[in-house]
């Protein structure tokens, strides 16, 4: 009997399968990865796990995907999909039947053209290997300022590390965060000693130093890289689906064909917050999009509909986003960053778009359903920008 294959065992991969099981399905599903390992969480690769000797931490127990009759494929790579024959086949020679096949195949690292001698970071081995050389007296040069890359500075730093930030554009995180969140994390990372260099271009890496435009040296004993990632498109570019950036799904999460979905950060597809079909590289992004696919499958769901959000750990600091904002978009502060946690909301035409907090948990779960109730047009910068007015109240009143 066909039942539903997953290609790609990351978190997204796995919690199409869990929940599966959670809603009621009975059918078989099998679960592949290439990586020889039971699904683990990714995030903490650049945070908890460079700081400490261990395992991965799973995304369920070991015993969960037996208990679940959820069979495991791990460490074999699928080579191709026969939309045909609803199979796919393996590496290792196998073919497996598909009532419905579910593409979470993620992305990969984006390379830097000469940094062969440079270090990435996407899997458990990555993060053994990084943590390995980091340490008092190190000196670690990180190309790239977005998430992982203060992540992985941040990190190395409290393991005594002496580190660099290279970001080719004027500010860090520029494409997820606003130029004054921007601001203020360089601040932070400062503060504690990490070096950033922004609007600076890099020329060379090789063992032992990086050299940016100027002819200025950087000597280091182990650069990482981390200036984004491709998604993994080819194994559905190879069996006609319609691929962009990232494979093409519908506001169902459906692809051009029917019997296949596409989830998480290989997945393009509708926004319904932002009005407009885009890619986004998150957690909770890829479990969202898993959740609503599963439930579908099962028999139940609508049309996606999630809003996205992300997070990051640094140096001790917790930032969480609601929403996407696209540049121009109007800044309004509440709290003072100087004291506590704070939030910057950000507006676009009269309408709130995106929230930005550190260490304001309540500002982001507020943001969060105004968001997610339509309610966008009904609170104002003024309302925002005066602590007297409760946001819990203002999401409250158009739940």
């Amino acid at each position: 009997m066909a039942g539903v294959v997953i290609v790609g065992n990351g978190m997204a991969g796995a919690t199409v399968a869990a929940t599966l099981r959670t809603k009621g399905y009975e059918g078989p599903i099998v679960l592949i990865g290439d990586e020889p390992h039971v699904p683990y969480q990714r995030p903490p690769l650049s945070k908890a796990q460079l700081l400490q000797d261990g395992d991965p931490q799973l995304v369920r127990p070991e015993a969960f995907w037996a208990d679940k009759d959820i069979e495991l494929v791990a460490g074999v790579r699928v080579e191709a999909i026969d939309r045909a024959a609803h199979e796919v086949r393996l590496a290792d020679g196998r073919a497996l039947a598909y009532e419905h096949l579910v593409l979470a195949t993620g992305a990969r690292n984006r390379e830097l053209p000469g940094a062969e001698s440079a270090l990435g970071l996407r899997t458990v081995e990555d993060s053994r290997a990084l943590r390995a050389r980091l340490g008092a007296g190190r000196r670690l040069v990180v190309v790239g300022g977005g998430f992982i890359g203060l992540e992985v500075a941040a990190a190395a730093h409290t393991l005594g590390t002496d580190v660099t930030v290279v970001e080719a554009l004027d500010r860090v995180m520029s494409r997820v965060v606003s130029p004054e969140m921007s601001d203020f994390f360089e601040g932070l990372h400062a503060e504690a000693g990490v070096k950033i260099l922004t609007g600076r271009r890099v020329e060379s890496i090789e063992e032992g130093a990086v050299t940016l435009d100027g002819d200025q040296r950087l000597e280091a004993d182990v650069v990482v890289v981390g200036v984004g990632v491709v998604p993994n498109v080819e194994l559905a570019a190879a069996a006609g689906l319609d691929v962009a950036d990232g494979i093409v799904v519908d506001e169902r999460l459906l692809t051009s064909d029917p019997a296949i979905s596409a989830v998480g950060d290989c997945a393009h597809y509708p926004c319904a917050i932002t009005g407009r079909s885009q890619r986004l590289e998150s957690i909770q992004n890829a479990t969202d999009h898993a959740r609503a696919v599963a439930t579908r499958i099962a028999g139940e769901g609508e049309p996606y509909a999630a809003v996205p959000w992300f997070w990051s750990d640094q140096l001790g600091r917790k930032l969480q986003i609601a929403g996407v904002a696209a540049d121009g978009a109007e800044s309004v502060l509440r709290g003072d960053p100087g004291d506590g946690g704070f939030s910057i909301f950000r507006f676009a035409d009269g309408a709130l778009v995106a929230v930005e907090s550190v260490d304001a948990m309540a500002d982001h779960l507020a943001a969060r359903k105004l968001l997610s109730n339509g309610a966008s047009t009904s609170v104002t910068p003024q309302q925002v920008a005066d602590p007297s007015v409760s946001l819990k109240e203002l999401a409250a009143a158009v739940a």
